[in-house]
C-alpha cells in the first residue's frame, strides 16, 4: 500500500476548528499542525470516475403503510454507516468531521464515497496525507501483525474461537490482547438502529418481516446472528431488508472479521418469477462440479431463493468505491447447510452499471467482430450465477492436519476472499453451460457468454489488484490469456477463442475448488502470486479506459437524496 509522497501533493484544504473562546484565524491558509489535509492533486479526476447517478424505484410497489415501514429502515441502516466509518478506521470519524468543517470539497465527497481516506480504485493509496491503510483495518491494533496474533492464540488456545470469530474486535489492554463483542464494542449505534428496527416491525403487516425485524434486533445484543439470518432466508415480503455485519472484504489481515452493512430493496415480483427455477437446479450443479466427488458438498441446503429487486438505500460496506450488483447471503456456513443461501439481484444498479461502464470498456477491449455478441441479457446472467456460485463447492473442510471441520476462510486467511470471489466467477461460467445443455438457459448461447464476460472483464480490473473482486478478476484474466482462451487482436484488442475457453474455465474452476476443498494457503498464494497481478498488458488496456467511469456513485432519490 502506497502512501502519497508530499511532493505530489499540492493542493489544501484548510479547516479552522477553534473553540468557543478562540478567535477565528484572520487568513485562509494555516500549518499542518493546526489540522490542514494536503490533497491528492488529481482528486477531481478521480471524483470523475464515479458519476452521481439517480437510482430510484417503482413507487407502485409498496402501500403507504410499507413506505413508512422503509423510511424506518432508511433511518436504522445509517447507523451502519457511523459502525463501518469506524472498522474502515477507528480515526475515520474524526477526520470525516474535519473534511465537512471546511465545506462541500472533491475531497469530501471522495472520503464518503470510500468510507474514509484510501483510494479503494488505487490499491488503498491514500487520497489525503494520512498515512497507508492498515492490513486489519479498524478490527485490530494499528500495529498488530499476523504473526503476534496467532503467537497469541498458540499461546493462549482459549482464546481462538472469539479472536477468529466474524463478531469481535481485538484491542490491546495492557500488554494482553482482548476480544470484544460487536455487541459491546458498537453499543452506541446498534442500540438506535434497534429500536427503529423494532418500531418498524410494529408498523409492518408482514409476519416474516417482523420475525426478521425482531430476531435482527436481538442478534444485535446477544452478538449471535444464527437465529436472524434464518428468518432472513424465511423472508416473504415487499420489501427486501438485510442489516448486519457480513462480508470479511475489509478484514485485510485475516478476512476473519464481518463489516456492518445495509440493503434496503423492493422485489420485482415478475423478474423473480422467471429466475425461480435455478436455485432448484443447485444440487445438481453440485453434483456437476469440476473436482472429484469426496470433495463436493451435497449437504448443503437447497432452500436457495432467487430475488430480484429495485435497490432503495444502501449503507456501510453495501455502500463504498464500487457498488455492489448483487449479493449472496448469509455467509455463515452453519446457515447455508442448514438453509442455503439467498441471492439477491439488484436490476437497476445493474442496467446503471453496464450502460455506464460495462458497454463502453467492452467496445474498447474486445474485437469489432466479437461486439455484437456482448449483452445486458448475458451480463445479468453471469451475476446472477456468480452470486449462485457462491453457494455450492466446498464449505466445511477437514484441515490438512486433520480434526475437527472448519470454514475454508479460516485457513485461506487473507486470500480467502479473492479465491472465492474468482470461484464465483468461473463457477459463473461454468454453471451457465450446465444451465445451457440443461436447457434451463435459452436467452443466449455459449459465444454470447464467453464475449460478454471478457469484453466487461476490466469493469473489475479498473476497482483495483488490491480488491478481492480486482485481484479475482486478474487471476482469471491471466490464466485465460496463458490457456489460449482470450487472444491478441488488431489495434490492442482482444478476441475470445470459444473452444479454448471452455477448457480453461474448466481447469480454472477446478484449481480454485481444490485449493477451497484442501484449505491449501500455500497453493492459494502460489496462484495468486502468479495470475493475480497486474501485467504490462493489463496496465495498457486500463490506461486506455481512463476516460470511461469506473463505476456509480449512486443517489437515491426514494430515500430523499438530491442529484
Amino acid at each position: 500500500m502506497k502512501a502519497l509522497s508530499i511532493g505530489s501533493i499540492v493542493l489544501v484544504i484548510f479547516m479552522a476548528g477553534c473553540k468557543a473562546d478562540e478567535q477565528p484565524a484572520a487568513t485562509t491558509t494555516a500549518p499542518a499542525t493546526a489540522g490542514a489535509f494536503e490533497v491528492a492533486p488529481d482528486i477531481e479526476q478521480r471524483r470523475s470516475q464515479l458519476p452521481r447517478t439517480v437510482i430510484d424505484y417503482d413507487r407502485t410497489l409498496l402501500d403507504d403503510r410499507e413506505k413508512e415501514v422503509l423510511a424506518k429502515l432508511i433511518e436504522a441502516s445509517r447507523h451502519m454507516d457511523a459502525i463501518f466509518y469506524r472498522q474502515v478506521s477507528e480515526k475515520n470519524p474524526a477526520w470525516h468531521e474535519q473534511l465537512r468543517a471546511g465545506g462541500t470539497s472533491p475531497a469530501l465527497a471522495y472520503f464518503e464515497n470510500m468510507k474514509g481516506p484510501w483510494d479503494r480504485l488505487k490499491e488503498d493509496e491514500p487520497f489525503i496525507a494520512v498515512g497507508p491503510k492498515p492490513a486489519g483495518a479498524g478490527f485490530y491494533p494499528e500495529d498488530l501483525t499476523k504473526e503476534e496474533l496467532e503467537a497469541w492464540i498458540a499461546a493462549n488456545p482459549g482464546d481462538k474461537e472469539s479472536f477468529q470469530g466474524l463478531f469481535t474486535v481485538i484491542r490491546r489492554e495492557g500488554d494482553r490482547l482482548v476480544a470484544i463483542p460487536y455487541s459491546t464494542y458498537y453499543k452506541e449505534h446498534l442500540d438506535p438502529a434497534g429500536k427503529l428496527l423494532t418500531e418498524a416491525a410494529a408498523m409492518t403487516g408482514n409476519e416474516s418481516l417482523r420475525n426478521y425485524l425482531t430476531k435482527l434486533v436481538a442478534s444485535f445484543s446477544s452478538n449471535d446472528y444464527f437465529d436472524s439470518d434464518v428468518a432472513w432466508m424465511d423472508l416473504d415480503s415487499d420489501i427486501e431488508v438485510i442489516i448486519g455485519p457480513y462480508e470479511v472484504y475489509e478484514d485485510d489481515l485475516f478476512n476473519y472479521k464481518a463489516s456492518f452493512e445495509s440493503f434496503i430493496t423492493v422485489v420485482d415480483k415478475p423478474e423473480t418469477e422467471k429466475l425461480a427455477l435455478y436455485s432448484k437446479h443447485l444440487p445438481s450443479m453440485e453434483r456437476n462440479l469440476p473436482i472429484p466427488d469426496e470433495h463436493k458438498n451435497p449437504n448443503r441446503g437447497t432452500d436457495s431463493p432467487i430475488k430480484v429487486v429495485q435497490e432503495v438505500f444502501t449503507a456501510g460496506d453495501a455502500r463504498r468505491g464500487v457498488q455492489t450488483a448483487a449479493f449472496n447471503l448469509p455467509n455463515d456456513e452453519k446457515v447455508r447447510e442448514a438453509k442455503g443461501s439467498k441471492m439477491v439481484l439488484l436490476k437497476n444498479v445493474m442496467e446503471a452499471k453496464f450502460q455506464q461502464s460495462g458497454q463502453p470498456i467492452a467496445a474498447r477491449v474486445l474485437d469489432s467482430s466479437q461486439l455484437n455478441l456482448v449483452t445486458f441479457d448475458a451480463f445479468f446472467n453471469h451475476v446472477l450465477f456468480h452470486e449462485l456460485s457462491h453457494g455450492v463447492g466446498p464449505g466445511l473442510i477437514t484441515p490438512p492436519g486433520g480434526g475437527a471441520r472448519v470454514e475454508a476462510r479460516l485457513l485461506l486467511k487473507n486470500l480467502y476472499s479473492t479465491i472465492e470471489e474468482a470461484k464465483a466467477d468461473v463457477l459463473g461460467l461454468w454453471n451457465l453451460m450446465y444451465a445451457m445443455d440443461e436447457g434451463l438457459m435459452t436467452a443466449f448461447d455459449r459465444e454470447t457468454m464467453f464475449a460478454t464476460n471478457a469484453g466487461v472483464m476490466y469493469r473489475s480490473l479498473r476497482f483495483g489488484i488490491d480488491s478481492a473482486h480486482g485481484r479475482g478478476n486478474a487471476i482469471q484474466w491471466n490464466w485465460f490469456r496463458e490457456k489460449g482462451g482470450i487472444v491478441p487482436a488488431n489495434d490492442g484488442r482482444f478476441r475470445v477463442d470459444f473452444a479454448k475457453m471452455e477448457e480453461a474455465t474448466r481447469s480454472l474452476a477446478n484449481e480454485l475448488l481444490m485449493i477451497e476443498a484442501t484449505g491449501d494457503f500455500a497453493r492459494a498464494e502460489t496462484l495468486v502470486n502468479k495470475y493475480g497481478v497486474a501485467s504490462p498488458e493489463m496496465k495498457e488496456v486500463i490506461a486506455r479506459l481512463v476516460d470511461i467511469p469506473v463505476d456509480i456513485e449512486p443517489v437515491f432519490v426514494g430515500a430523499g437524496e438530491t442529484p
